[in-house]
């Protein structure tokens, strides 16, 4: 029994912590390869648009988001609408030999103004699609040229504003990153509650009740040396009742413990009921609540009969006489 106890308390911790390490370290690999595999930092960061007279070395997925400073906007007088809502305006722009469309958003452009001297945008390289065609066609018309001719002056590619997609984009990465500091934050602390099983949440909770270092000292030496009664994960002590299940650990005296009952659930598949589990339930003083799901009815009945033979305070059984005494006294120690 020494052997099989000591310090028990503080090795289940560290197993109970060390399990629940592979669900954090999981989800940051797997933001690592999502980071890997989508232009998550080329929408973080867009390249500079140095050089708009070869757009289709900015086409690419992981390339094609840009940071670009226009000047001399002219407006083509088309827009780009959707189910009947215009999304952007087209306008050129001379940049060298080269005359390069550019989509921008309606607030940019003040929903088409006829001249911006000069804007700075985030958007993306795109390669002409039929809508872009159409657009070309358009102005060769206005201008009295051939299709032929204006695809020699313009750029196959153009600029949109729109595809950046900036509050969709801000959404992605903010919960990217706020979900991945949240995975990080849970990591370290399970190392850390792991090196240190004194700062695990089931023994900071002891400072409710008096030096969480001496409480749960004593509590390790009285299940090292005689437990009074140990089922699979529940033990009581001379002055403690323990839960060392898979889903964590509680430690809470037994001076402590007001209310006790159990719960049952019937467990069925369509309309075969082919078990039923029991929930013991714990209210201690200073609003520790402890639920232990998933025992045996009477390994539940042998904790409640000990628990209330220990602290004849103890409330057994739940109906509303005994909810209304347990909320009767939480109120007076407020």
């Amino acid at each position: 029994m020494i052997e099989n106890y000591d310090h028990y308390i503080s090795r289940h911790t560290r197993r109970v912590y060390r399990r629940r390490l592979f669900s954090p370290i999981l989800y940051l690999i797997i933001l690592l390869a999502l980071w890997l595999i989508f232009p998550l930092y080329d929408i973080l960061f867009p390249q500079p648009l140095d050089n708009p007279g070869n757009l289709a070395e900015y086409s690419e997925k992981h390339s094609s988001y840009v940071d670009a400073k226009l000047n001399n906007l002219y407006f083509t007088g088309y827009t780009n609408t959707s189910f009947g809502q215009t999304n952007g305006y087209y306008y050129y722009t001379l940049w060298g030999n080269e005359c390069v469309i550019v989509l921008l958003e309606p607030h940019t452009c003040e929903e088409g103004l006829p001249q911006i001297r000069s804007v700075q945008i985030r958007g993306r390289v795109l390669k002409g699609n039929a809508m872009y065609d159409a657009l070309l066609e358009n102005l060769s018309q206005d201008l009295q040229w051939t299709k032929e001719g204006i695809s020699r002056k313009v750029s196959g590619y153009f600029i949109s504003e729109p595809a950046f997609q900036l509050v969709p984009s801000a959404l992605l990465l903010g919960i990217y990153f706020a979900s991945g500091a949240y995975a990080l934050i849970r990591l370290l602390l399970y190392i850390l509650y792991i090196c240190l099983p004194m700062l695990s949440p089931a023994c900071r909770r002891l400072r409710l009740f008096g030096k969480p270092a001496v409480l749960l000292a004593q509590a390790e030496e009285e299940l090292a040396t005689l437990p009074q009664l140990a089922t699979e994960d529940m033990f009581i002590t001379e002055h403690y009742f323990i839960v060392l299940a898979n889903y964590g650990v509680a430690v809470v005296p037994i001076a402590e413990i007001i209310w006790i009952y159990k719960y049952s659930t019937l467990h069925k598949i369509l309309w075969h009921h082919f078990s039923i589990s029991y929930t013991l339930h714990i209210t201690a003083n200073k609003h520790v609540y402890i639920q232990c799901p998933k025992n045996m009815k009477s390994d539940i009945d042998g904790i409640i009969d000990y628990l209330s033979e220990a602290n004849h305070d103890i409330l057994v059984g739940f109906n509303e006489e005994n909810r209304l005494k347990v909320k009767q006294k939480m109120h007076k120690k407020e």
